[in-house]
């Protein structure tokens, strides 16, 4: 659906309301939120239980899992039972073949953002350059998306409120999906991660990009909920000029000046050196896991006040 404000009614609806944050960090940030809710969950502290979940890249797909059915405990134990991989290099360039490594697709973004005079004017670049690296056969869509699904438990949308962002390639307009959206759960969450293949996710004849071109994390999408806890794999740093009001501390403000209580938390130095250029290296998975767990058991006593 069209991303539209919320409305005064709304935001008095949902006054006595929770809501959780799950931004992006590819498979680092991915490991380290579920790492930390498992934590959180072993410390007597469900923050799944949030009345609304807000989705972002990696935060999307951990949205989709830990509504699945399948609690983030057992989302954990998985990861830490994953054979550990080396780290993967540092690709040289592969601009041209459709396809961007990580370290060449921070380069190759910084770019069209350095071009940008204004947060509309990024995307609407962001979504052209995306689009002029869309293959004509369709097949790096199809194996993206069968990679996507294999990471969802379900791939039905839950009851339960999630909402999971992108913005139109096309228009550069900002979008967020959920279940009333007439969107596949699978789909949205592929067009949420784009950055993950390379290229624009087509869904019909629509094409997106990767839902953290919206704002960062998204917060803002919780406006009106009286209780806000924001789990941030960048630690709030954010790529955008300042002036543009992208950054998550400009989101937080508002979010407090409209009366909400907020909280966010970012990784502490037991996840290691994972939160870099790599971060969508699956190697950093199993450092991220462990130490988002460490890290909520230790945050336990004092979100349990704030959540409850």
């Amino acid at each position: 659906m069209p991303d539209q404000q919320v409305d005064a009614t709304r935001q008095a609806g949902n006054s006595h309301k929770r809501a959780l944050v799950l931004a992006g960090a590819g498979a680092a940030g991915n490991a380290w939120e579920i790492g930390l809710m498992a934590g959180l969950s072993d410390a007597g502290v469900d923050v799944t239980e949030a009345d609304l979940i807000i989705g972002t890249s990696a935060g999307s797909t951990v949205a989709a899992q830990i509504t699945s059915g399948t609690g983030p405990v057992e989302l954990c134990a998985a990861i830490l039972a994953e054979t550990p991989r080396p780290r993967g290099p540092v690709l040289e360039s592969d601009r041209g073949h459709g396809h961007l490594s990580g370290p060449n697709y921070m380069e190759w973004s910084n770019k069209i953002l350095g071009s940008a005079e204004h947060a509309s004017d990024m995307r609407r670049k962001m979504g052209a350059a995306a689009l002029e690296l869309e293959g004509s056969d369709g097949s790096r869509q199809a194996q993206w998306r069968a990679t996507v699904a294999a990471r969802l438990p379900s791939h039905h949308w839950p009851q339960q409120p999630v909402q999971i962002t992108a913005v139109d390639a096309h228009t550069g307009d900002p979008v967020v999906f959920d279940r009333h959206s007439g969107i596949d759960l699978v789909d949205a969450v592929a067009a949420s991660t784009s950055n993950g293949f390379g290229g624009p996710y087509r869904i019909g004849a629509n094409r997106y990009i990767n839902g953290g071109y919206r704002r960062s994390a998204n917060a803002d999408l919780a406006a009106g909920y009286r209780r806000v806890l924001v789990l941030e794999p960048f630690g709030g740093r954010s790529r955008y000029p300042p002036e543009w009001g992208m950054d998550l501390a400009t989101q937080v403000d508002e979010l407090r000046a409209g009366g909400s209580s907020v909280e966010t938390v970012f990784p502490d130095g037991g996840v290691g050196h994972v939160f870099d250029v790599n971060a969508l290296d699956p190697s950093t998975r199993l450092p991220a896991a462990r130490g988002g767990y460490d890290q909520g058991r230790a945050l336990a006593a004092r979100l349990s006040v704030f959540w409850r």
